[in-house]
């Protein structure tokens, strides 16, 4: 798979500037209202009670502040942060080593923690319900018990795929965070407050435009405000104004609806080689010369959310909305897309 400025997947380039634009606190935090608010009154009740706050699951795409919010959980409950990634625990003496280094009200974040190994998660149990850790001294008949106890900790846990996770540990989990995608507005009060951050001069109008080729995602506004930057320097007045995002971003191959090139390939590749579908993803991902997986889980399901395309049990099909946007007339409604619930409420309406 090539490499994407419209990913939300972390690229390497944005950990020196995620690091350095992350809010400290909460009540910096811009956008995920329903999760700050949660997280507020949690956090206070557990500071008030002397106690850990509860053990709390963030799930959702990636890009949208979950490591972020961890990493302000951990300040205002006035402990240290450890982070980790569920592939990178591969024993349950990694795991045993890392629980035992920490102190009280630290905070423990594994991303991706969907791919942790069963016998690791194992070890998981007792320590986030009794704040203990069994280890097994010996082998065979002398083999012995030993409980250590643990400081008084809060794990969070960070996943795209929530229902990868077993029973056992989701249950675990006494705060559960959907991540939600960001409105247009919320993504241009961040692009305007990493822009001062970064002592960029942009006007309101340019970081509107920006947000509004996001996707929904921060790590991606903040990615192409720094894009953006580069190109106003060189070819304009160093101000980001209208003009001079819009000529970046399609330099930059981002249309207005934040569809690379990509994405639009799979588009036109539906309505002008497949008559709009249906088309399966096998089919389609062998056309346009991408893996089936990567097809599955990077590219579609923001044109699925965005109401481009739908599923129906024979395949994909396009809706109006991709005609419009390729600038394409149907002339005949697709059987298989009148038949879907989205066109019967479009009709509807």
């Amino acid at each position: 798979m090539e490499e994407r400025i419209v990913t939300s997947v972390n690229l390497g380039e944005d950990d020196d500037i995620e690091y350095s634009l992350r809010p400290q606190r909460l009540k910096e935090y811009i956008g995920q209202n329903k999760v700050k608010e949660k997280l507020n009154i949690f956090v206070k009740a557990a500071k008030n009670r002397k106690e850990a706050l509860d053990h709390v699951l963030f799930y959702g795409p990636p890009g949208l502040g979950k490591t972020t919010l961890a990493n302000i959980i951990a300040r205002e409950m006035g402990g240290n942060l450890k982070i980790t990634s569920g592939p990178a625990i591969e024993r349950a003496g990694d795991l045993a080593a890392i629980l035992t280094s920490l102190s009280e009200f630290d905070v423990l974040f594994i991303d991706e923690i969907h791919r942790l190994n069963r016998s690791v998660e194992e070890i998981l149990y007792p320590a986030m319900e009794d704040y203990a850790l069994d280890i097994i001294i010996g082998k065979g008949a002398a083999a012995k018990s030993i409980r250590l106890d643990l400081p008084k900790f809060t794990l969070i846990g960070a996943t795209t795929r929530v229902g990868l996770l077993t029973s056992p540990l989701r249950d675990r989990f006494g705060v559960m965070c959907p991540m939600e995608f960001y409105e247009d507005e919320e993504l241009k009060e961040i692009i305007i407050r990493s822009s001062s951050i970064l002592k960029i001069d942009i006007e309101e109008a340019a970081a509107l435009e920006v947000a509004r080729r996001s996707r929904g995602t921060p790590r991606i506004a903040n990615r192409l405000l720094k894009r953006v930057r580069d190109y106003s320097e060189v070819m304009g007045n160093g101000t980001i104004d209208m003009q001079s995002s819009e000529k970046a971003l399609e330099l930059l191959e981002v249309d207005k609806e934040g569809f690379d090139r990509i994405d639009n390939k799979i588009l036109e590749a539906i309505v002008d080689n497949f008559n709009g579908g249906p088309v399966g993803l096998e089919t389609l991902a062998y056309f346009i010369g991408e893996e089936l997986d990567t097809l599955d889980d990077v590219y579609e399901p923001y044109l699925l959310q965005k109401g481009f395309i739908i599923r129906t049990p024979r395949g994909r099909v396009a809706t109006d909305r991709t005609y419009k946007h390729l600038n394409r007339s149907r002339n005949l409604r697709n059987k298989d897309y009148k038949q879907c619930s989205v066109f019967k409420e479009a009709e509807n309406k």
